[in-house]
């Protein structure tokens, strides 16, 4: 798997998944810097955002290079693909977000589009699975769908596996888990972070 396939899947169905993107000593050390204690994740931009538990359930800290060298490295790493992505797609993309996700057992994010309303500032997202150990039972799937609601595919949470999509183009929800969920979510943005 590659930085080219990436692209030729992107141009052609809007979508890739991208197995053994970090290996299990990357994803060791990456989650060796994350603290113990979360937020409850929301939803909303900027001033209309709010918390409700019905929609989603799972709990976030953003990333940031200061929180040790993994994830700075991981940062770089998906700042050589932006710029990878623009060279070749002219998506006009100006910057990466991303936070780390922790879903409880039974913790879910019902069907959304990664856009608030009115806002289209995040083009591609990415999602990247943390859980070394992860049996069908679990449950916690990303489940895919177009927008006359056709479910495209359904993608386990398999450690070192990443999903990129553009952001707007499909609705997708996490299913219940049964264990704690782990992953790191991440949109590159057609706008800078201020």
């Amino acid at each position: 798997m590659s930085i080219d396939q990436l692209i030729d899947s992107l141009a052609s169905q809007g979508w890739y998944v991208w197995d053994d993107f970090l290996n299990l000593s990357e994803i060791h050390t990456i989650k060796d810097c994350i603290p113990d204690k979360l937020q409850d994740a929301r939803i909303g931009h900027r001033d209309s955002l709010q918390g409700n538990k019905s929609i989603r359930g799972d709990q976030t800290i953003w990333l940031e290079p200061e929180m040790g060298d993994a994830v700075a490295r991981y940062m770089d790493k998906m700042e050589h693909i932006r710029q990878a992505l623009n060279r070749q797609l002219y998506l006009g993309l100006r910057d990466f977000e991303t936070h780390f996700c922790r879903y409880p057992n039974g913790g879910f994010y019902k069907k959304h589009v990664d856009n608030p309303r009115g806002v289209g500032r995040r083009k591609i997202t990415t999602v990247l699975y943390m859980n070394e150990r992860w049996p069908p039972q679990d449950g916690g799937e990303l489940v895919v769908y177009d927008h006359e609601d056709n479910h495209l595919f359904k993608l386990e949470p398999v450690a070192g596996r990443m999903i990129f999509f553009m952001s707007e183009n499909f609705p997708h929800e996490v299913l219940p888990t049964e264990n704690k969920r782990e992953s790191i979510a991440g949109w590159f943005l057609t706008e800078k972070i201020l």
